[in-house]
């Protein structure tokens, strides 16, 4: 089942459903007014939302083709957002690039950061940029829509707290972020609004490529019309979603509509290309004894997108514009 939200003029937009081809879709409001009054009920409310997709796919009920530029993210607002960093060859390349060794424990405890979630940018909104000397960055993600997940969460028993999952470009301003860090006390400024796919889809939807709390698709990523990345989101996902669900559950719950983010997908093949620029920087620092791509800046534009075995866009696509910021 593959849901998204229209733009109506509120804060929280119209729930709908999505054929799978991503070429129509049907109001749920008879259902639920928003994404998130459904997974406030979800043990309710799923069924009700898979019957109308049922009929959606047959034809049997009212059908409005779809156009992407008129939706929100799937949230556009959201409890919390929570971003891990599952992908070591990321960290590891990232810290380097920052002069910064990995943790000792990276292997064995999870990074994460709580980023702002009261604002987050459409699919295909613009990214807006007021100084470029803050160094935008794009990263391509994966992300899970947790239902109400208690305290004390084990790995084991994540599976069924993942209620939806989708993509995300969680956009970082790369040249803010060593003072933030060098003050011990993480990530702000230069954690602007994310931008999320235009649909969420149940794990079911992916069949045997969700497995093991990780999505196994590649996700592509066209920086300025070129393909830069085609990484692969399955194997190297270190932490998988299920634990990192254990490691946020340590300490509190979390209620539904929580959004849990992958970090940066990540490959060691370089061949697999890049899911952000400070990745290729650091790789052109080692190779060629300094950084040669500049980060983004005014009329860039940045696709992502997944695909399935069969070559359809299973998320739909994440496609943006870097603007200036008056």
């Amino acid at each position: 089942m593959k849901l998204a939200t229209l733009k109506d003029g509120t804060r929280d937009g119209r729930l709908i459903v999505v054929k799978r081809d991503n070429s129509a879709y049907a109001l749920a409001t008879n259902v639920a007014l928003t994404l998130q009054a459904a997974l406030d009920d979800w043990e309710v409310k799923e069924p009700q939302l898979r019957a109308l997709d049922a009929q959606l796919e047959a034809g049997t009920v009212q059908s409005r083709p779809l156009d992407v530029s008129a939706l929100h993210a799937p949230l556009p607002r959201a409890y919390e957002w929570v971003d891990g960093s599952a992908y070591l060859n990321h960290v590891i390349l990232v810290r380097k690039a920052r002069g910064a060794e990995p943790p000792e424990t990276l292997k064995t405890d999870p990074l994460v950061y709580q980023g702002g979630s009261g604002d987050f940018l459409a699919p295909t909104a613009d990214i807006p940029l007021a100084d470029e000397a803050w160094g935008l960055d794009f990263e391509g993600e994966v992300c899970a829509i947790l239902g109400d997940t208690p305290q004390g969460t084990k790995a084991e028993d994540a599976a069924p707290h993942v209620k939806l999952l989708m993509l995300a470009n969680d956009v970082s301003l790369r040249n803010l972020i060593p003072n933030e860090l060098a003050k011990g006390f993480g990530f702000f400024q230069s954690k602007p609004a994310t931008a999320f796919s235009p649909f969420a889809v149940t794990p079911d939807e992916l069949g045997e490529a969700w497995r093991d709390g990780r999505i196994h698709l590649r996700l592509r990523s066209v920086l300025n019309g070129q393909q830069v990345g085609d990484t692969d989101a399955g194997p190297e996902m270190h932490f998988s979603f299920f634990d990192l669900i254990q490691h946020l559950c340590k300490t509190r719950s979390y209620t539904a509509g929580t959004i849990l983010g992958s970090g940066t997908v990540s490959n060691a093949d370089r061949e697999r290309g890049i899911s952000c620029l400070a990745e290729r920087r650091m790789i052109e620092t080692i190779e060629q004894g300094g950084p040669k791509t500049p980060f983004m800046k005014p009329g860039d534009t940045i696709d992502i997108e997944m695909f399935d075995a069969e070559g359809r866009s299973v998320f739909g696509r994440i496609a943006q514009k870097v603007v200036r910021k008056s």
